[in-house]
């Protein structure tokens, strides 16, 4: 299992399943199991609770794909 964490600031923030938009500081957390099962966390700079991005099932073909598709969610979510 392999996690990758970057934090981001989101002026027009990230829709979660459990509270809503966030926006400010926030850490992004994609965890890639063996099997290439990715799950996506987010959370403001500092606190404790994760909360889960919007979707389906994801899944990378390609383990080596992990970092590229972590830095391409930032990007995404990081825009003005």
């Amino acid at each position: 299992m392999e996690k990758l964490s970057s934090t981001f600031t989101a002026s027009h923030g990230v829709m979660t399943n459990e509270v809503g938009v966030i926006s400010g500081e926030l850490e992004l957390r994609t965890t890639c199991t063996e099997d290439g099962a990715l799950t996506l966390a987010i959370t403001y700079v500092g606190a404790a609770e994760w909360y889960t991005l919007p979707g389906e099932e994801y899944r990378l073909h390609d383990l080596r794909d992990h970092e590229v598709v972590h830095r391409m969610l930032v990007k995404a979510l990081e825009r003005e």
